[in-house]
C-alpha cells in the first residue's frame, strides 16, 4: 500500500480496525462535565482562546487595538508533507521583495507549523526552509504499530513531533513573538476540542506575552495538538480548570473541523459592527490541491476510502474559499488564493518524503518569486456535477480556478 494513500485513508480504515479493538483497552482520563468545558479556562485565563461557534464579536476582542492602515490577513491551510508548498511560497515571496507585514496570521495543521515564523517575517525564512527540506520530517513516521493504536492512542507515537516543535520553539521566539503581539499583531493557532467537539482558536501571541516556561509548554502542546492526526499521533492532553476542577481536555489536529481558518469578520469588528473605512488584503495559502479532478478509483477499500477523505477535505476547504472570496467581494477587501495545481505529481511511496517535499519547496518558491502566483478571485468551473443551489452558482463563478 502506498504510505501517503494509507494516511489520507485514517478517519475510515485505521479508525474502523481500532474501534473493532477498542474495547480491549483506553488509557484512562480525569473525568469532567459539559458545565467544566463550557468555563474552562488554561493557565487560569480566559483570554488564550476563542471557539470558531462564538458571535464574531465576542472573538478576541483585543484585535481592537490593531494599528491604522490597511490590515493584511495571512491563513495557512493543513497539508501534512505538502506545507513544503506554503514554505517555499513565502520563502518565494521574500525574494520577490513584495511580501508584507502580516496583521495577522492563522495556522491550522502543518500550517500551524509555517505560522510563527510566517508571522515573524523573512529573518525566519532559512528556519522554515529547514523544517520543510533538510529531511526531518520523515521522522515524524516510524514503522506504524497496531498495538499502540489499540492499547494507546495513536499509531505513532509524538515522540519526534514533540521533539521537532521544542527544537524551533524557543523562549526566545516567544519574546520575537510576544513584542510583536504587543504591536496589535495576531498570530492564532487551531485545534480540534474532541471532548466538545469544537474548533479552537488560540491566540499564541498573548500566551507567548505570559513569558513563563509554562506559557512555553503550552504553546509547544498547541502546535503540536493542531499537526496530530487523530489515531495517527496521540491526542494532546492540555491541563485545564473549571469550577475548581482540574482536568485535560483532549485535543487533535485543527484540520478535523476547520482545514484552513479564513474568518476576517473576527478582527474587523469594533464593538459588533465593521470598522467603517477599514481596508484588508486577504492571502489564503492552501497546502493541498483544491480543484476537483477525474480519477479511476480501484475498487477496493483502502482506495475508496482514500478518494472519499480527499473529496471530503476538498469539499470543505473550496466551501471555505466561497465564503471567504464573497466576503471581500461585498465589502472591497483584497482577496488572494494560492495552492498547488493538480497537475502537480503526488509523491511516491512516503508521506514525507524528503525529495518530494524539496521539490514541492521550489516549485512554490520559484512560482512565489516569479510573482504571478495569486488568483485574485474565485473562478471554479461549474459543470454538469454541480447541484442546481451549489455555491459556485450561487457567486456567478464563470471560470476554472487558476494561479
Amino acid at each position: 500500500m502506498r504510505f501517503r494513500r494509507w494516511l489520507t485513508v485514517w478517519p475510515f480504515a485505521v479508525l474502523a480496525v481500532v474501534l473493532v479493538l477498542a474495547g480491549c483497552s483506553s488509557l484512562p482520563r480525569t473525568s469532567y462535565t459539559a458545565s467544566d468545558a463550557a468555563s474552562s479556562t488554561v493557565l487560569d485565563l480566559r483570554e488564550l482562546r476563542t471557539y470558531a461557534d462564538e458571535p464574531a464579536s465576542s472573538f478576541l476582542k483585543s484585535n481592537a487595538s490593531f494599528r491604522p492602515g490597511p490590515l493584511s490577513y495571512l491563513a495557512l491551510s493543513g497539508g501534512g508533507a505538502d506545507g513544503a508548498y506554503g514554505a517555499g511560497v513565502l520563502n518565494g515571496w521574500s525574494a520577490a521583495g513584495t511580501r508584507p507585514e502580516f496583521s495577522a496570521v492563522s495556522g491550522v495543521s502543518t500550517g500551524a507549523l509555517i505560522a510563527p515564523f510566517a508571522f515573524l517575517g523573512p529573518a525566519y525564512d532559512a528556519t522554515l526552509r529547514e523544517v520543510y527540506t533538510s529531511g526531518m520530517a520523515e521522522s515524524l513516521l516510524n514503522a506504524p504499530n497496531i498495538v499502540h493504536a489499540v492499547f494507546g492512542s495513536g499509531l505513532f507515537g509524538n515522540t519526534h513531533l514533540r521533539e521537532l516543535v521544542a527544537r524551533y520553539i524557543s523562549q526566545d521566539l516567544l519574546a520575537a513573538i510576544a513584542a510583536e503581539n504587543a504591536k496589535g499583531r495576531k498570530l492564532l493557532i487551531v485545534t480540534t476540542n474532541l471532548d466538545t467537539q469544537r474548533t479552537v482558536i488560540w491566540d499564541v501571541g498573548r500566551i507567548a506575552a505570559i513569558r513563563s516556561a509554562q506559557a512555553l509548554n503550552l504553546f509547544r502542546d498547541v502546535l503540536a495538538a493542531s499537526a496530530s492526526i487523530p489515531v495517527v499521533f496521540p491526542p494532546m492532553l492540555i491541563d485545564a480548570e473549571a469550577n475548581g476542577h482540574r482536568f485535560q481536555e483532549m485535543h487533535v489536529d485543527g484540520g478535523v473541523t476547520a482545514p484552513v481558518l479564513t474568518l476576517p469578520e473576527a478582527f474587523l469588528l469594533r464593538n459588533g459592527a465593521f470598522a467603517r473605512g477599514l481596508r484588508m488584503n486577504i492571502y489564503v495559502l492552501v497546502n493541498d490541491k483544491v480543484e476537483r479532478d477525474f480519477q479511476l478509483v480501484p475498487n477496493s477499500t483502502i482506495d475508496i476510502a482514500a478518494r472519499a477523505s480527499a473529496s471530503v477535505t476538498k469539499t470543505q476547504i473550496r466551501s471555505v474559499l466561497f465564503e471567504t472570496y464573497d466576503l471581500a467581494r461585498r465589502n472591497n477587501f483584497g482577496f488572494n488564493l494560492t495552492y498547488i495545481d493538480k497537475d502537480l505529481p503526488s509523491p511516491g511511496s512516503f508521506g514525507f518524503e524528503t525529495s518530494y517535499m524539496r521539490a514541492l519547496y521550489q516549485y512554490g518558491y520559484d512560482k512565489a518569486k516569479a510573482g504571478d502566483f495569486w488568483a485574485r478571485q474565485v473562478a471554479m468551473r461549474c459543470d454538469t456535477s454541480c447541484p442546481s443551489q451549489s455555491r459556485e452558482q450561487e457567486f456567478r463563478v464563470l471560470e476554472k480556478l487558476h494561479i
